[in-house]
């Protein structure tokens, strides 16, 4: 068995640069002590195919490979290497990680290997566990350290985790919805479900081509979703129009969604969110709750840009829910402020 290397902390700070990634399902963040957040893309890569086996070359990483989704030709591949938070395509992780990493440049004068500090949903296995650190490891990273996404969020979303008070936070990226209570540091319960923004985007392609017989693209529904998305009914009508595929004669068509539709069309998933969050507070210490109770629950995540979410939360569930600042950056910024902190796991390894 190897030696454990020493830590030298002040050698570290000079010369080993620190980066934090929340690695989602929909968008990577890179953020950096000295620069911020220094990368925020598409968790997504496009190959070049080669007629041979041989290593493959990347055509675009990012935003660029994203508008390739469902548009790339056919000597190009786009994938989208994370589903439910975790990786599903090592190889493609593995690639993305490295590009990014680059296109950050979060690297000293002394050394291109950085210390990473990466976000987990609570659900992930050992195995998705360890596929994240290795990922990272063959992206170029010296040392990896793990965070749950709730800790992380909490600590974004500016939320007094060191107080014996206890707090409760939604996540809901892109693949996952992370439900966290936090106090003394640490999390009380941690719950994950495997539902969120793109299981929204899937709910609204189902529904339009039920309801009007058109078949949209995901990024089209996506910016339904965003232009006009809402979690509640009961709210003044908003229209957009959205072009699909005509599933009767295949030809272009385009329809009138309305704000309405969005919220029948999400409801399935919506209602699996809200379940994971009922389950958090019967679950969570019953002195917690009522922290919970007078303090409200925090919403942060992409998800939480979801137009009247917080409301129906609210409605749902008795208590006060509000949208954090910055929602999408919560989780990194937390997991950077986590590793200043020492609240990282021990489990990174070198």
């Amino acid at each position: 068995m190897a030696t454990p290397t020493p830590h030298y902390p002040l050698f570290e700070r000079l010369f080993r640069p620190s980066v934090t990634v929340d690695l989602g399902t929909a968008n990577t963040l890179i953020y950096t002590d000295d620069g911020g957040i220094v990368l925020n893309q598409p968790s997504v890569v496009c190959f070049q195919k080669e007629p041979a086996a041989g290593p493959k070359r990347i055509a675009a990483v990012g935003t660029e490979a994203r508008q390739l989704l469902g548009r790339a030709p056919r000597n190009l591949e786009a994938v989208r290497p994370m589903r439910h938070g975790v990786i599903a395509n090592f190889s493609a992780a593995e690639h993305m990680i490295r590009q990014f990493v680059q296109m950050a440049r979060p690297r000293s004068m002394f050394s291109r290997r950085a210390a990473f500090t990466l976000c987990v949903p609570a659900g992930a296995t050992q195995v998705e566990r360890r596929a994240i650190k290795e990922a990272a490891v063959a992206a170029g990273a010296w040392k990896v350290s793990l965070i749950g996404e709730s800790l992380a969020s909490a600590l974004g979303a500016g939320v007094p985790v060191s107080e014996a008070t206890g707090s409760m936070v939604i996540d809901i990226g892109g693949g996952t919805t992370e439900v966290g209570v936090i106090a003394l540091g640490g999390t009380a319960y941690s719950g994950s479900v495997r539902v969120g923004g793109d299981n929204f985007d899937a709910a609204i392609v189902s529904y339009v081509r039920n309801l009007y017989g058109v078949l949209l693209g995901e990024q089209t529904a996506e910016h339904v979703k965003k232009t006009i998305g809402s979690a509640m009914r009961d709210v003044p009508i908003e229209q957009i129009n959205a072009t699909g595929r005509s599933v009767d004669d295949g030809l272009p068509r385009t329809v009138r969604v309305s704000n309405h539709d969005i919220a029948d069309a999400i409801e399935g998933p919506l209602r699996q969110v809200i379940g994971a969050v009922k389950r958090g507070l019967e679950r969570a210490p019953a002195e917690l709750v009522t922290d919970i109770a007078h303090n409200g629950i925090v919403l942060t995540g992409g998800g939480a840009l979801l137009g009247n979410l917080a409301r129906r939360l609210t409605n749902e569930l008795g208590l006060d829910v509000r949208v954090a600042d910055e929602p999408l950056t919560c989780a990194v910024r937390g997991a950077g402020a986590a590793a200043a902190a020492g609240l990282l796991d021990d489990a990174g390894y070198e």
